[in-house]
């Protein structure tokens, strides 16, 4: 992971298998010492100790005293660089994970104040002069808005009005969602500013385009 690199001295062990991966180096035989080593990655021997100490407990390299480093096995230097991979990558899934969690937790303090400042709002009434009184309008049996959403319809945007409920028949839905049909005989009930009755009442019951009466 970029934000967090690995240690020197794995990145080194890495490198080393993927070229053993790679082919670059054989199974069987003998790389540079320690010293050597040191000195093609400009670090430290010890670092590079490090470094086949951990290609050596996978047992893809093996290191025989006074005779040097000898390579083990390409299958164990895939699986290293294979695990060493995923590994990244579940770091990589972590830290995205943490960083959701960070804006889960911001946006539920911003939701939580919002449903307080509702929860403040509702609590203290509306002086008279500022209560928007609501309207009524039917729906006339040939609207060319029957059967069609208040969401789809764009009420609000096209009205400047808030549909607080619709009265059919007997029954009256309150507080209608955007996927509320409206049908002929409707009354639509609503808040709005006081011009907002005939805007309404032009939007919901606008004359039938002669084409499309002619075609009835």
């Amino acid at each position: 992971m970029e934000n967090e690199p690995l240690p020197q001295y794995m990145r080194i062990a890495v490198d080393l298998a993927s070229r053993i991966a790679d082919g670059a180096l054989e199974e069987g035989q003998r790389i540079s010492g320690r010293s050597l080593l040191s000195s093609e990655y400009s670090v430290s021997p010890e670092t590079v100790r490090k470094a086949v100490r951990l290609l050596a407990d996978m047992k893809v390299v093996e290191v025989q005293d006074k005779r040097g480093i000898f390579i083990l096995s390409a299958d164990n230097a895939r699986r290293y660089v294979q695990s060493m991979t995923d590994r990244r990558e579940q770091q990589c899934l972590r830290e995205e994970l943490r960083e959701l969690l960070e804006q889960y937790a911001g946006l539920g303090k911003r939701m939580f104040a919002v449903a307080e400042q509702l929860v403040e709002a509702r609590a203290t009434p509306l002086p008279p002069d500022r209560c928007l009184p609501n309207y009524e309008v039917r729906l006339s049996p040939d609207s060319d808005k029957i059967g069609k959403s208040l969401g789809s319809l764009r009420f609000w945007q096209s009205t400047g009005a808030t549909v607080v409920a619709i009265r059919r028949g007997k029954n009256t839905i309150l507080s209608p969602g955007p996927y509320a049909e409206l049908y002929g005989g409707d009354e639509i009930v609503f808040v709005g500013a006081p011009d907002s009755m005939e805007t309404v009442q032009r939007f919901l019951n606008s004359p039938v385009l002669d084409g499309a009466a002619g075609e009835g």
